[in-house]
């Protein structure tokens, strides 16, 4: 459930919480400054750009490369940048805007839901009936993240989950960074394996100029190995911590994380029962959820519409619970309320990109790494293109943004290395999914984390051995499909 009551959790639990490392508003905003400095050392420059109907976007040109004048980002520009990242203050165009109104609708729902007590109650139902194989439901909820991952790049819908999945988890003897672990890599390793995602696999391949099932059996093998390797380390690392919780890489925030998610509610597991009008209230919860991934995934919804969705649930769920007029809207908007700095990490993580774009650096970027890989063996240029692409995934964190901007120009130097464009593409998704595990301007990482109580740093310390296996996992994968 929402950790809603951490302003009343014992001094000493608060301490816990806190992390001496930098707070995720600290690190966004230190990268605003950082690429905004950039913009004054690095030459601006720019692609022409041609629209391209099959991806709907503008893509670059390859060979058109230019410099122009310079836009450096001053004192002003850095202050905008937050602003700026949910929407252009010039145009009034959206950017990120639409991703914070719908965490706080799905915070406002859930603070509705948490009300009904059909949650709590539930949590302690599922736990009792498990007790013995909790460990399976690792696996089994990494897979199905996975293949919304694969199938449509599910990403930002993930941050409906944290709040339910970590009192499980916690609950279960593990703790919250094997909740965390379950939700993003589990769609993150899908990401990582596109295997259908028009976010990612299609529009990349349609801005290198082949059919998107070119390609499609290497991305099996990453999706599959990928997910097997992953659940196999979260399932390792839950298991050492359920026997020595000494062990957890937020073992001193253990205590503070029982008592802000379950929220004094530990007892009582074995007389916990739902009652008629809770198990209604869980069925709409659960449809609603069922609902989102059919929009998203035929429907072509996207925030606004998965808001809406989640805002008439809540009111639903509020009358089916009887909680009145004053008890529905004061639980939606305590809900909402504590999802509002995950909301504004959102705005800080878009603003970086916006500077970026705003100081004409991305093209000259790119321009540098299309000249890098110019007379590389296939082994060489296809390994370069993984790591040109981590880089860059770094400041353009969104997929589709990502293979808009790069694939125009990276693709065609397939040709001249002897290497299919379906690999570049998929070095690409391989290296955004990777790196999208850990990316600091990816709201989605520094969003989950918030919602999870879970500091960068530990966050860090715990998948370092994970992303070193899956990158030599990756460069094996792509280095054979370069030679056969």
């Amino acid at each position: 459930m929402i950790p809603s009551d951490e302003p009343n959790l014992p001094e000493e639990h608060k301490k816990d919480l806190a992390s001496r490392f930098p707070t995720a508003y600290t690190i966004l905003f230190g990268l605003i400054v950082l690429v905004a400095a950039l913009t004054w050392v690095i030459p601006a420059g720019q692609y022409d750009r041609v629209q391209n109907d099959e991806v709907g976007r503008e893509v670059a040109l390859p060979g058109t490369y230019k410099e122009v004048d310079p836009n450096p980002q001053g004192f002003v520009d850095i202050m905008l940048a937050p602003v700026a990242g949910f929407y252009d203050p010039d145009s009034y165009v959206a950017n990120a805007i639409d991703v914070a109104l719908f965490v706080l609708f799905l915070g406002g729902f859930l603070g509705v839901t948490n009300a009904t007590g059909a949650i709590d109650t539930g949590i302690k139902t599922a736990m009792r009936r498990m007790s013995g194989r909790e460990i399976w439901m690792i696996p089994i909820l990494m897979g199905l993240f996975s293949i919304g991952g694969t199938t449509y790049g599910m990403a930002e819908e993930t941050l409906a989950f944290y709040a339910i999945l970590i009192p499980v988890v916690i609950s279960a003897g593990y703790d919250a960074v094997t909740g965390v672990a379950i939700i993003l890599i589990g769609a993150g390793i899908g990401v990582l394996g596109s295997t259908i995602n028009p976010f990612a696999t299609v529009i990349a391949s349609n801005a290198a100029s082949i059919p998107f099932t070119d390609g499609i059996i290497a991305r099996f093998i990453l999706l599959i190995g990928g997910l097997l390797i992953c659940a196999a380390y979260v399932m390792r690392y839950a298991r050492r911590v359920k026997a020595d919780p000494t062990r957890s890489v937020v073992a001193r925030q253990l205590e503070a994380h029982r008592k802000l998610f379950l929220q004094d509610h530990e007892e009582g597991f074995e007389e916990a029962r739902l009652t008629t009008t809770q198990k209604v209230v869980l069925v709409i919860f659960a449809l609603t959820f069922v609902v989102m991934i059919w929009g998203v995934s035929s429907q072509g919804w996207w925030m606004a519409r998965m808001g809406a969705l989640f805002l008439g649930a809540a009111i639903v769920i509020g009358l089916v619970g009887r909680l009145g007029e004053k008890g529905l809207t004061g639980s939606f908007v305590d809900g909402a309320r504590d999802l509002l700095g995950v909301a504004l990490v959102v705005g800080l993580a878009r603003g970086i990109v916006v500077i970026m774009e705003q100081g004409l650096i991305a093209d000259t970027i790119l321009h540098s790494a299309e000249q890098s890989v110019g007379g590389l063996s296939n082994l060489l240029f296809i390994n370069l293109i993984f790591w040109i692409e981590v880089g860059m995934s770094f400041f353009v964190p969104s997929s589709s943004g990502l293979a808009v901007l790069s694939m125009p120009i990276l693709a065609p130097l397939a040709d001249f290395a002897g290497v299919g464009r379906e690999l570049v593409v998929t070095a690409y998704q391989s290296a955004n999914g990777l790196v999208n595990l850990i990316n600091p301007t990816f709201a989605v990482v520094v969003g989950g984390l918030a919602i999870g109580r879970v500091s960068y740093d530990r966050w860090l310390a715990f998948i370092w051995p994970l992303l070193l296996i899956l990158t030599i996992f990756i460069s094996v994968v792509i280095s054979v499909a370069a030679l056969i």
